[in-house]
């Protein structure tokens, strides 16, 4: 895990592109404590950054690494676990690798495969390989988007890093919002496809590669998509073969991530995906005990699962640490995630990943998580939800058999206790529309605006944008054959790399390595395969993934029905501790001079929260988030 950066220009000196990626490696060195470096091109103003995070072959694993014969130099973000392998089979074609390091193994898989060599990775990754026999850079980003990539291009010179602020920090653009990145966030909290929340700042999507190349004194730059999740249902096979193959694939999933020469631990909520990669990795180390990681509240038992997670703990014979988040710290901590951060994305979840990620960097430097198992295993009430309403037209109209895939009512009613704790927002979801299109639906169930669009003045953003119809172009992509791969699918291009930005972050902030194996793009591959009426069956929530590892978790987290992911008492502390911080906050001269705010809208929203409403947090992070990159305040304890 690691920081890149760099530049490609059609003009520049050496002295001012060493100085541009100096620049940007600074603002991004709690990415990697262990070292840095600067390449140059002799011939052309192209300069590749590095910061280093040594996870395999720290001795040997420096980069920039540049390809004995000098033609392939490369910077690179991540981690490989099929190295080892790949490793085997480069050596046997000739390539000349003196080392252990996954970044060795890349540089020459590359050599031997070109652009095509990431269809043989596994792992995550964002990287650059400049070549310089044909004076091009290649860029590609992992499939799930584990690992982060911005540019900027503006016709004559290319920026890259791991994080915009990097961009910044090199004066290649300026920080000025974007109205679509905007609304996306008001809508979603978070960007779709390639935005962000800043003009001239891009995303290389999950999946994407990028080319830049010279022509003449012109700079060209291209990206195109080389992986998406095709839904090829498999009719073959019962249900027992698709539980047999998940597990078998979870397992080894969770063996190749636990390739490490450093130390290595594992976040533990207490609930069933990360309780299963502990109990997973606790039995594949053998002797050697895994340190696991807590985070609650004392804000009540809804705050509060250790009590699972000491259970998971004694069951896996881990060395168990946990930490109890102080709402009082707020004032201090949302200003320095913002500035980590770069956009303000997700829920409040960020905060305890936080403080759990600076408990973990105090004993380890990589960390195993559950992360991706609701998108993939279909673990959101939300879907349920959706469902209930689709059996009901189903049932009403006498068409349900119509549909290939259909979930009869009747299958889910005895799953439908599920929702006994969600009936606010079935109330708010049937309010209008009911029976209308599944877009338009689903988009209700996850459309955060309602609440928001109130508390800002009309004319604040352009009308030209419609969140809704970015949204549109996922959710309906043609091959998905059932609603519940259109709500999967969405979540994994839409809300899954939103949440493993904050994953990236907030790891990276404490200078950790996290990992996701369950989102092992082999398992996610598998899922699309799955017929819908076999993983979803009667409306049974993570039905194949409880199946699959049924035997090797403690009974009491199997039958579990009350996980409700990592709440954070945020009403609490915004009405008690950090009450004078909120306020002072969004009511300030400075947030009403802004133009953007409804001031009595913004008063009102104080005074009638939600326990878990995110309209209070998506202000209060905007505006934090103006603060520091918009104005330029950069809080002191994050310089």
């Amino acid at each position: 895990m690691c920081g890149i950066a760099g530049v490609v220009t059609v003009s520049g000196t050496p002295e001012s592109m060493r100085g541009s990626v100096l620049k940007m490696m600074d603002s991004i060195r709690h990415r990697g404590p262990d070292g840095e470096g600067i390449w140059l091109d002799p011939a052309r103003p192209v300069a590749l950054g590095h910061r280093r995070l040594a996870i395999i072959d720290p001795e040997h694993g420096k980069q920039p690494m540049t390809t004995e014969d000098g033609r392939y130099t490369i910077v690179f973000n991540g981690a490989i676990y099929n190295y080892l392998e790949l490793r085997r089979e480069l050596i046997s074609r000739g390539h000349p690798l003196h080392s252990y390091s996954d970044t060795e193994v890349l540089l020459y898989a590359f050599h031997e495969w070109g652009e095509r060599c990431v269809d043989r990775l596994l792992g995550m990754f964002a990287f650059a390989i400049w070549d310089r026999a044909e004076q091009r850079l290649f860029c590609a980003r992992d499939r799930i988007g584990i690992k982060p990539f911005y540019y900027h291009f503006d016709g004559r010179k290319l920026s890259f890093a791991s994080e915009i602020k990097a961009l910044f920090a090199d004066g290649s653009v300026k920080a000025e919002s974007n109205s679509d990145g905007l609304q996306d966030y008001l809508t979603f909290q978070f960007c779709l496809d390639e935005k962000t929340l800043f003009k001239g700042v891009q995303k290389l999507e999950p999946g994407y590669l990028l080319n830049a190349w010279f022509e003449g004194d012109q700079l060209k730059v291209k990206s195109r998509k080389y992986w998406d999740l095709q839904f090829d249902i498999d009719e073959s096979h019962d249900e027992r073969y698709f539980v047999d193959n998940l597990a078998a694939l979870i397992e080894d999933s969770v063996r190749m991530h636990l390739r490490s020469d450093v130390p290595l631990g594992a976040h533990l909520s207490g609930g069933l995906d990360s309780s299963a990669v502990v109990c997973l990795a606790s039995r594949m180390l053998g002797g050697e005990q895994l340190k696991t990681f807590t985070g609650a509240f004392h804000e009540g038992p809804q705050f509060d699962e250790t009590g699972h997670a000491k259970t998971v703990s004694a069951f896996a014979g881990t060395d168990y640490n946990e930490i109890y988040i102080p709402g009082n710290e707020l004032a201090d901590v949302l200003p320095k995630l913002m500035h980590f951060m770069d956009e303000p994305l997700a829920g409040p979840g960020v905060i305890p990943q936080y403080y759990v990620s600076r408990l973990a960097g105090e004993q380890v430097k990589v960390v195993l998580g559950g992360q991706g198992g609701d998108e993939l295993f279909i673990g959101y009430a939300r879907y349920m939800a959706a469902y209930l309403e689709k059996c009901l037209s189903g049932a009403i109209n006498e068409n349900a058999h119509q549909h290939r895939y259909a979930v009869s009512l009747e299958s889910i009613i005895p799953n439908l206790p599920l929702l006994k704790t969600y009936q606010p927002m079935l109330q708010g979801l049937w309010r209008e529309g009911l029976f209308s299109s599944a877009d338009q639906r689903y988009f209700r169930l996850i459309d955060r605006s309602e609440g928001m669009s109130q508390l800002f003045n009309q004319g604040a953003f352009d009308k030209g944008y419609s969140p809704f119809e970015s949204f549109q172009k996922i959710f309906n992509r043609e091959g998905l054959h059932s609603l519940v791969n259109q709500m999967t699918y969405f979540d994994l291009k839409g809300s899954m790399p939103a949440l493993l930005h904050v994953e990236d972050r907030t790891s990276m902030a404490a200078s950790i390595e996290s990992r996701v194996p369950l989102l092992d793009h082999r398992i996610v591959e598998f899922m699309a395969r799955v017929p819908p009426n076999i993983k979803f069956a009667g409306g049974r929530m993570k039905h194949l993934f409880k199946e699959s590892v049924r035997n090797i978790i403690p009974q009491q987290i199997f039958d579990r029905k009350d996980k409700m992911g990592f709440p954070t008492p945020l009403a609490a502390w915004t009405n008690g501790v950090a009450r004078d911080f909120v306020r002072d906050t969004l009511l300030s001269d400075r947030a009403r001079q802004r133009g953007l705010y409804n001031v009595e809208a913004v008063e009102s929203a104080l005074e009638n929260q939600r326990e878990f409403g995110r309209v209070v947090w998506g202000l209060l992070c905007l505006e934090l988030w103006h603060r520091n990159f918009i104005d330029g305040d950069l809080p002191l304890n994050a310089r």
